[in-house]
């Protein structure tokens, strides 16, 4: 058997175990606000926390990043839709790029 279905199952196997312990260690309700307030924000830093640093690696320039990550920032504040958000990010990382470099 080669050492690559090993590899396979091993992380199928955490994978499992890492979603299903959860599932029969706590049957009960989490009635602490601090847990259930942690618990509840862990995607949103999860997926920030990977984001992040793809944001920064998206352009060879990091100066153009940052400007398409701060103008996307402001119209998201300002509850722009999604494409709307992501499309004026990469337009003025764009423009930042030919202008600049």
């Amino acid at each position: 058997m080669s050492r690559v279905y090993l590899y396979i199952l091993l992380m199928a196997g955490v994978t499992y175990l890492i979603r299903a312990l959860p599932l029969t260690l706590i049957r009960r309700e989490i009635n602490s606000r601090f847990i259930r307030s942690f618990l509840h924000y862990v995607p949103y830093a999860t997926l920030a926390a990977m984001t992040f640093p793809a944001i920064l690696n998206a352009t060879d320039y990091l100066i153009s990043s940052l400007i398409g990550f701060l103008v996307a920032l402001v119209l998201a504040f300002n509850k722009k839709s999604l494409l709307t958000v992501a499309g004026f990010a990469c337009l003025a990382a764009f423009v930042v790029e030919l202008f600049l470099y």
